[in-house]
């Protein structure tokens, strides 16, 4: 049963933003109290969290599909919905995010760390929010945004300052066993460790961590055996400690001929050449192993390697070891830049910029693209003619008709704002009528220019006392 995993694929979806109310105020004499409706709740996020307790993305491995709630619609007397609650999911430490294509999207390194998977839509805006001096009491409210929907890559990378390199069965879990508090299984067969196991040393004042990598095999960087899953675990390791095996019994090995095709591995890898690395002879605690050790170690110093003899059983050479790491990953540490507070940069959008496009394709289709005008556009009722006249008079006010027109539209023409895979098209006219009118002049409405009922009836009945005083003034008796 697995037990560990360091690579899935995920798919996210944000919640949808609540739809706006268009509510009219009703009350006892009064039959038209004013718009009322409230705005949509917003739609929940999702998040991607470091967590320090989580070592594996096994549970998004089981379930690959994750979804934030959708706000809920405003109601009348001015309630707005509630806002759809955020789905974090916590990763563990060194995740990278990526899309499908490959591109690393976040690289979440540290507790708390966190991105933004896929946004919530925004919640439309009731009709008592779209009220104007000139459109008193709008019959229409916008609709809620749709959430992202995305699918995105998780891979873990161990975030350690010593990885432990070699051949299966060379001892790695062993070693690391010993220098740390670490309990990996050990077996004496091949491929006995499936995970990368991470271990805590100190030495000195010198805190660091050690990773025991799987074991690699000639052409692990094509995906041979185990290594091409768990090379990008040396990734973010400062120092590399091969160790070598002194006393296998397989003949055609030795350790010079296992470093040069660990280094082989490595280096067809990428990134990994400049590394600071130290050579470990194991097993010297056979009589067979430590001459091995003595006999190659002049060859390995001769090529500028650091060797160290040790023996995970017997617990002999590891101090030295220890320290010497410990000595390594301080100096690493110390050649790091210092890392800066997060500087907040502001772009200023041009004069000139319109936040939106406008090309002619070659079938004489002529495409709006941008942020504002794709948004409304989700946004509107295409059901209500009134809402479809607001929609007209925003683009208008942005400039979308004037673009047009610059663009060489004319009247009959299509046009579409969106995507190609998710727009709207229709054919444009110059001063765009879209029904609205039969209310009056866009963004105005008839159901407030004339004086309510009961109020022309006040009138009238305050004329008729006027025009009777007038008449009994006027009365001169004989």
């Amino acid at each position: 049963m697995t037990t560990f995993v360091d690579r899935v694929e995920l798919h996210v979806a944000a919640g949808n933003g609540g739809h706006g109310c268009a509510s009219v105020h009703r009350e006892k004499f009064k039959p038209l109290g004013g718009p009322d409706g409230g705005n949509g709740g917003r739609g929940g996020d999702v998040i991607l969290t470091v967590d320090q307790s989580i070592t594996t993305l096994l549970d998004y491995h089981h379930s690959p599909h994750r979804k934030a709630t959708n706000g809920k619609p405003g109601e009348g007397g001015n309630r707005s919905g509630k806002d759809g609650q955020d789905l974090v999911l916590p990763v563990p430490d060194g995740t990278v995010v990526l899309d499908k294509a490959g591109n690393v999207l976040a690289d979440l390194v540290g507790h708390g760390t966190s991105y933004v998977a896929a946004q919530g839509g925004r919640g439309g805006l009731g009709n008592a929010a779209l009220a104007s001096a000139r459109r008193k009491a709008p019959g229409f409210a916008l609709l809620g945004e749709p959430g992202d929907l995305r699918d995105v890559v998780l891979e873990l990378k161990t975030v350690a300052d010593v990885a432990l390199v070699g051949y299966p069965s060379a001892g790695k879990s062993s070693l690391i066993s010993v220098l740390s508090a670490a309990k990996p299984k050990i077996a004496d067969y091949p491929f006995t460790t499936l995970v990368p196991n991470l271990g805590v040393v100190t030495a000195g004042s010198t805190v660091y961590t050690i990773a025991d990598v799987p074991g690699l095999i000639p052409g692990a960087s094509q995906g041979k055996g185990l290594g091409l899953e768990f090379l990008r675990h040396v990734e973010r390791c400062s120092v590399l400690v091969h160790v070598l095996d002194t006393a296998t019994l397989e003949s055609e090995r030795d350790p010079v001929s296992d470093l040069d095709i660990i280094e082989e591995e490595l280096r067809q890898y990428g990134g990994l050449d400049k590394r600071p690395r130290i050579v470990v002879l194991n097993k010297i605690d056979v009589p067979d192993g430590k001459d091995l050790a003595e006999m190659v170690r002049p060859d390995l110093e001769a090529r500028g390697y650091r060797v160290f003899e040790v023996s995970a059983v017997a617990h002999m050479g590891l101090k030295e070891l220890s320290f010497a790491l410990a000595e390594l990953v301080a100096q690493s540490r110390a050649a790091k830049p210092k890392e800066e507070a997060t500087r907040i940069v502001i772009r200023p959008k041009a004069v000139d910029d319109t936040g939106f496009t406008v090309t002619q394709e070659a079938d004489g289709l002529f495409r709006v693209r941008g942020e504002k005008p794709e948004r409304w556009v989700r946004q509107t009722d295409f059901n209500n003619d009134e809402a479809v006249g607001y929609l007209a008079d925003r683009l208008n006010r942005l400039g979308v008709e004037q673009e047009l027109l610059k663009a060489g539209a004319r009247g009959g023409d299509g046009v579409a704002i969106g995507p190609e895979d998710n727009a709207v098209v229709f054919d444009w006219e110059p001063s765009m009528t879209a029904g609205a009118e039969m209310l009056g002049r866009r963004g105005e409405d008839h159901r407030l220019e004339g004086e309510r009922p009961a109020a022309q009836r006040r009138k009238d009945r305050q004329a008729e006392r006027d025009e009777a005083q007038r008449e009994f003034d006027d009365f001169e008796p004989f």
